[in-house]
């Protein structure tokens, strides 16, 4: 798979999410691509964790796509951002970095963001499954790791590293 194309293929897919609408600013999306090689990988459910980490990412920023950028100050952070980085991290690994500038996460969060059924969200809007999900096919089904770091107010970042082949 090319995961290039998998990210791509998933932001396309959230197109009318990262749109400007009325009330909210557009979520611009900053790829930093690295030359990657093709890699071993279970295609779709590594697309289902990057559809999981981009959608919480969009709910991440709501509070900063409300907010209309102040003209006098041209900052970076007052625009909603998206930025995804991908690299070769070994011989046999991949990184890909998943980073929103949205309202970030306490660390109690932090630390129950892989348990089944856990959500921040309202009743209704998630199950409280897509992060155990994303951490089980991260983890299990592809002998990976998927961290996340978050810092109140300033925003959130995924990494994910998982090997280039898969049956070594």
């Amino acid at each position: 798979m090319d995961i290039h194309e998998g990210i791509d293929s998933t932001l396309m897919i959230l197109h009318n999410q990262l749109k400007e609408k009325p009330d909210q600013l557009e979520v611009r999306v900053i790829k930093e691509y690295g030359h990657l090689p093709r890699i071993e990988c279970y295609a779709g459910q590594l697309n289902q964790v990057f559809m999981n980490i981009l959608t919480n990412a969009i709910d991440a920023l709501e509070e900063v796509r409300s907010r209309k950028p102040d003209p006098h100050k041209q900052q970076e952070n007052q625009l909603p951002t998206i930025r995804i980085r991908t690299e070769q991290s070994g011989a046999n690994r991949i990184a890909i970095s998943i980073e929103d500038n949205g309202s970030g996460m306490s660390e109690l969060v932090q630390k129950r963001l892989f348990d089944p059924f856990f959500t921040t969200k309202p009743v209704g809007k998630g199950t409280g499954m897509g992060m155990p999900i994303s951490h089980q096919i991260v983890t299990e089904k592809h002998r990976g790791s998927l961290k996340c770091c978050s810092t109140i107010g300033q925003g959130t970042q995924f990494l994910i590293e998982i090997p280039i082949r898969l049956h070594v």
